[in-house]
């Protein structure tokens, strides 16, 4: 009789765990593309209209007459549409935003996912580098709280450890 609920817990306990987690933000359109930052930036005029959701580190916001620039380091999403930190990151690139983004609502590492259009590439520097940034002309963009985060990520952790004191 233990057996039958141990194999039903042992089904249930992921399908429980996927369902606390949130739903994709942006729905994808015919119109998008699955490239990343770094293969838009290669060849631009391949993805030049096409619609992207992207996410990432926020590196910095710059403020200019009508609109802002955000530079984001992406990385791939999750199926929150939540970026992977752990995962490598697949290139920078420039969201650009219509009027006014303040800086301190998007603080550098802050996370971020969005959807947009891609508008080509521009060339720019990283420290003393050179480096060609994916544009996108961002349409909706959230910054993501650290509770968004973890929403159905289970908060388990098992480990082994030695103490001791020292005299």
């Amino acid at each position: 009789m233990r057996a039958p609920f141990r194999l039903l817990l042992a089904l249930a306990l992921p399908v429980a765990i996927v369902a606390c987690a949130p739903a994709p933000l942006y729905k994808t359109v015919p119109s998008s593309v699955n490239a990343t930052p770094q293969q838009v930036a290669t060849s631009p005029a391949n993805f030049r209209n096409l619609q992207v959701v992207w996410g990432g580190s926020v590196i910095s916001v710059h403020n200019l007459a009508d609109h802002s620039e955000v530079e984001i380091l992406a990385y791939p999403l999750d199926s929150s549409q939540r970026p992977r930190l752990k995962e490598p990151a697949t290139g920078r690139f420039i969201a650009i935003v219509p009027g006014f983004v303040e800086p301190m609502n998007y603080p550098p590492g802050s996370l971020v996912t969005l959807r947009g259009t891609l508008g080509g590439a521009r060339s720019g520097e990283v420290g003393q580098a050179g480096y060609t940034y994916a544009l996108v002309h961002s349409e909706a963009m959230h910054r993501w709280t650290p509770e968004e985060m973890r929403q159905g990520h289970p908060n388990i952790s098992i480990g082994v450890g030695v103490g001791g004191w020292i005299h």
